[in-house]
């Protein structure tokens, strides 16, 4: 995000295409990696898989706070004064946060709670979701304000520190499987008479089987856009606005607003969608994507920012609970880190291309304004396609 970024950019003497390079090699590397990631959670379990992730994302963010003086150290070592230091520094350390961050640690997290619950799945997955959506939208606002009262590379370490101490809790307090403790999902201990057939009945789909039905690939693809554009309207979220005449404090105060959306839409859908088939909860956010794309589109008009902000909200509100609550309903808790890493693969790969895909429209246009009229194109493309989505089981 471009309150992050372009501080850590200006540092190191990368020009914004350099950067936004660095950040794509080193996302669609994790992208092509966190596939195996995912077989090893159905292998080791979330305990380790977890803990390890968290002290590599850790390790990841006390290297981006030395960035600097390891460019420096590099290019004396070297005897060379080029970009392609600190270029190729950045896109290590890009990889280890994606890798380690968005990918492992976050599949882990999620899918351990999946695992643990089955008929109440929504209900429990309600509580994190408010966590998870008021984190990604609110997390420019106190991100800004960590760097502009403390530096950024104080701002990395402080973050360090927290998922050092994240990890001896994630060490701690996960547990892989209920069956290790002579347990069922929802904590049941033995399968009553009443959820017996239906228990019976749940077919635990493989990666294979799993990626030959349409359900998959229209979800994947809705969660892989919303992670294509929120990424890239944090990345650049100060230059859309910029570009349209906003100063940065309007572009960064529109996350707050959002978050809230998020954290209502995310909280009130968990819990129903025990009772309720998820094919609403897609559409719902392919909505939640078209009113963002509009008020994209119409930003410096009075409907833009609301417009945007709605959307916004919307998207990230419905992704903490179909990215969560899908699979293992769809497919079953046996291969749950193999069909989510696969999942998670997507989605890295469309947040690494977003921040190119942005720059390249702005310095080929002028403008954002093409990304509005292609995401709608896209978002009527899915909404063509999932309207045989259903729930293979």
């Amino acid at each position: 995000m471009s309150v992050f970024t372009d501080p850590v950019k200006d540092a190191l003497g990368l020009t914004r295409n350099q950067f936004s390079n660095a950040y794509m090699i080193g996302t669609i590397a994790s992208s092509l990696l966190i596939g195996r990631a995912g077989v090893w959670f159905d292998k080791y379990g979330a305990r380790l898989v977890a803990f390890f992730a968290a002290i590599v994302l850790a390790t990841a963010l006390f290297l981006c706070s030395w960035s600097v003086r390891m460019s420096i150290f590099v290019k004396e070592l070297l005897n060379q004064d080029t970009w392609l230091v600190p270029f190729t520094i950045m896109t290590l350390l890009f990889f280890l946060l994606r890798f380690a961050g968005q990918g492992v640690l976050t599949m882990a997290s999620r899918n351990v709670i999946m695992i643990w619950f089955d008929k109440n799945r929504g209900k429990v997955n309600s509580f994190s979701s408010v966590a998870i959506s008021f984190g990604f939208s609110s997390s420019p606002l106190w991100i800004n304000y960590l760097i502009e009262n403390n530096s950024w590379q104080n701002a990395w370490q402080f973050l360090g520190y927290g998922l050092l101490g994240a990890s001896v809790l994630i060490y701690i307090f996960f547990k892989n499987k209920p069956e290790e403790f002579g347990l069922l999902p929802d904590g049941a201990k033995e399968i009553s008479a009443t959820n017996e057939k239906t228990t019976i009945a749940h077919k635990q789909f493989s990666l294979k089987e799993a990626t030959a039905t349409r359900a998959f690939w229209m979800y994947a693809l809705m969660l892989s856009f919303n992670s294509f554009f929120v990424t890239g309207l944090t990345f650049h979220i100060v230059s859309i606005f910029k570009s349209e005449g906003f100063p940065k404090e309007e572009a960064i105060a529109i996350f707050l607003p959002a978050s809230v959306v998020a954290v209502s839409i995310s909280t009130i859908a968990n819990f129903l969608s025990d009772y309720l088939q998820l094919r609403l909860y897609l559409y719902l956010m392919i909505s939640g994507g078209i009113i963002a794309s509009i008020g994209f589109l119409y930003l410096p008009t009075t409907l833009g920012i609301p417009l945007l902000i709605i959307g916004f909200g919307m998207m990230s509100g419905f992704f903490a609970v179909l990215n969560t609550i899908v699979w293992p309903r769809f497919y079953g808790r046996n291969n749950l880190g193999a069909i989510t890493g696969k999942v998670m693969s997507f989605l890295i790969l469309a947040s690494a291309l977003a921040p190119s895909i942005f720059s390249l429209c702005f310095s080929t246009f002028g403008s954002y304004q093409f990304l509005g009229w292609l995401g709608l194109a896209f978002l009527v493309f899915l909404v063509l396609g999932s309207l045989k989505a259903r729930n293979p089981q």
